[in-house]
């Protein structure tokens, strides 16, 4: 059997060389004896924890990591322990300095001992700063949910940021399926009413009669069917914030009760005279242009200034397109952890079409875009097959848009489009399907036929 040649004396590493090499990496070394004492220790170890090296010779494992050791790297301790493996492991630990650090870990049994024990190598590098920048990218990109790196939703997060302090009303404008209930939800626990309810109305989604009832309360006797009293809505969120979505579609007469509990902090129940305080903070939100509604008449003026003390204006997905890819990446993570279906990511192709649809439901149909993905998609990444039909037709077909219109030599500023034109355009994509277009643009389908009677719209053929 042939050996292997032995290597001259001079050859050989000497344990000063070992040593010099050990402490020219960049990565922590640490070698542990079988009762979990360190018995070896490389420089970038000792400057990583904050310990000179005679110090930390002859520490039990637990004392020399710290205490989070057990928990935060439990993974890591359990194979010290068992003599296994353990690869990657991200901690936050204390060292003996007391200065917390983030670390990745890995560790590796030693061969054993004449006697039969094992050692262990524990290897970690310092990814402290790292693990910053992805906190502070996570915060920059995404506040309570609402993801986005554009200008214009920098701007949205520095506006909740900004207001969230306060009690002041907030007026939320946008077209449907921008997120303004997030934004709601993200001012609300920003704020210091966070440990109170959070009560959100659809106001378009409940008839007058019924719409009163709800947000004020009644009393028993008020009408048939009010066998007893009942609270409101608004009475609900006492200590906290109520949301009312769609406000431009209420009713001139709820409007006159609306603008007493702005103006008074007061509401009466239906069916009574009597005051009842209310506190809470007011958060509006609307698809509807309000100004528009009120030079028309169909919106109170007092009431528009009332609610629209901070205005915030979510910008459509089209005027966002670098927000694309950053949200569709939010939502494959999203319902890769619901449905724990193999999906990496959205593949080039897939995205491209992505980024050039011009997305009339906002970001919430591009979420159900991905949904729908998840469904078709086995595994992988997510190709232009796996993605709506009618998205894919839309892309391939569509004619010019506003917003492509105004970068062709005119300069007059895109805007965005009118209220039958968003519904026109969603009921197209959907191939007029009344329920698939209420679920994209976040409303009724009762509010959508009305709509289309409003605007003359109908089925073609």
């Amino acid at each position: 059997m042939d050996h292997p040649p032995v290597r001259p004396p001079e050859q050989q590493l000497r344990p000063q060389d070992l040593e010099a090499i050990l402490d020219s990496l960049v990565e922590g070394i640490v070698t542990l004896d079988p009762g979990r004492r360190v018995r070896g220790i490389n420089r970038a170890a000792c400057e990583i924890l904050g310990v000179e090296r005679q110090e930390a010779l002859g520490m039990q494992c637990q004392q020399f990591f710290g205490n989070q050791f057990c928990t935060q790297a439990s993974t890591v301790r359990d194979a010290v322990e068992q003599g296994c493996s353990a690869e990657n492991v991200m901690a936050q630990l204390h060292g003996p300095d007391g200065t917390s650090r983030v670390l990745n870990l890995t560790a590796k049994p030693l061969p054993p001992s004449a006697a039969g024990s094992r050692g262990s190598l524990v290897v970690f590098r310092d990814v402290t700063e790292l693990f910053e920048l992805r906190e502070n990218l996570a915060r920059r990109y995404g506040l309570h949910n609402i993801v986005g790196k554009s200008k214009p939703m920098q701007e949205v997060f520095r506006l909740v940021e900004e207001v969230a302090d306060s009690d002041a009303t907030v007026l939320i404008e946008g077209e449907s399926g921008t997120g303004k209930e997030l934004v709601a939800r993200a001012i609300h626990h920003l704020g210091p009413r966070s440990a109170g309810p959070f009560v959100a109305v659809n106001c378009s989604a409940l008839a007058e009669g019924v719409l009163e009832s709800e947000l004020f309360g009644h009393v028993e006797g008020a009408f048939t069917g009010a066998v007893r009293d009942k609270r409101g809505r608004f009475e609900a969120a006492a200590g906290g914030t109520i949301f009312l979505d769609e406000i431009g579609d209420v009713a001139p007469s709820i409007q006159v009760k609306l603008l007493r509990v702005l103006q008074e902090r007061t509401l009466e129940r239906v069916g009574s005279d009597e005051p009842v305080p209310v506190d809470l903070r007011v958060i509006a939100a609307t698809n509807q242009p309000l100004g528009t509604l009120v030079a028309e008449g169909r919106f109170r003026q007092d009431l528009y200034y009332r609610l629209r003390v901070v205005p915030i204006e979510l910008p459509p997905l089209r005027k966002r397109r670098d927000d694309v890819p950053l949200l569709a990446e939010h939502f494959v993570e999203q319902f890769r952890d619901e449905t724990a279906r193999p999906i990496e990511h959205v593949g080039r192709s897939a995205m491209e079409l992505l980024i050039d649809y011009p997305w009339p439901g906002n970001v919430r149909e591009l979420e159900n875009a991905i949904e729908y993905a998840f469904v078709k998609c086995r595994g992988g990444s997510i190709r232009p097959e796996h993605l709506p039909p009618e998205l894919r037709q839309s892309v391939v077909a569509a004619p010019p848009s506003a917003d492509s219109a105004a970068g062709s030599g005119s300069d007059a500023p895109s805007q965005p489009p009118s209220d039958r034109q968003l519904l026109r355009d969603t009921l197209a994509a959907t191939d007029w399907n009344v329920a698939k277009t209420a679920r994209r643009l976040g409303v009724s389908r009762t509010t959508v036929y009305e709509r289309m009677a409003r605007h003359g719209l109908r089925r073609p053929g």
